[in-house]
């Protein structure tokens, strides 16, 4: 995914590593894409070695240089191959590791699991803050020009949130 990552920003405009990887740090690419950042690099590598990216320019930035990379040909058609494989790719929509915890709920006592999934509730409020925070910032950085596919991803993942809030509350009750 973070070649994905990489070459969309770079169709936007070329950039330098560091400036691929603090747009994604705004973006949170890190929560809601699962990518580690310092995978980008990497990916630039990689992506240049196989002529999706290019340098197009040597910036000089006091005593140190800063490689500006382009989006090639090639790199637009590999693009528009990744967003065709992300798009058909199976979706996991089962919190398995907490269906795992579910299913053996019965070998901890009742005030562990009131605890543990207590502070699964704690978890799904900050995170539903957290996408809050990432959508209203991102309004911000794109002044409030957001396409519906952008907004149609934020709601999903309110709705994926309030549904999990859910079902830790019922799973509460059982208790």
């Amino acid at each position: 995914m973070a070649k994905l990552l990489v070459l969309a920003l770079l169709g936007i405009k070329p950039m330098s590593g560091y400036d691929i990887k603090e747009t994604l740090k705004v973006m949170d690419a890190e929560r809601w894409n699962g990518l580690l950042i310092g995978s980008i690099y990497n990916a630039l590598n990689t992506l240049e070695k196989d002529g999706y990216i290019e340098v197009s320019q040597i910036e000089q930035t006091g005593h140190r240089q800063k490689a500006i990379y382009a989006i090639t040909n090639k790199g637009k058609d590999y693009e528009k191959q990744l967003i065709k494989e992300a798009l058909e790719k199976p979706l996991n929509p089962y919190p398995t590791q907490l269906y795992s915890g579910l299913s053996f709920l019965d070998k901890l006592d009742r005030d562990e699991a009131f605890a543990a999934l207590r502070q699964q509730q704690k978890s799904l409020e900050e995170e539903y803050e957290i996408v809050s925070y990432g959508l209203k910032a991102k309004k911000e950085a794109e002044k409030e020009n957001l396409s519906s596919f952008t907004f149609l991803v934020f709601e999903h993942m309110f709705e994926t949130i309030k549904l999990q809030q859910k079902f830790i509350d019922k799973a509460i009750k059982l208790l």
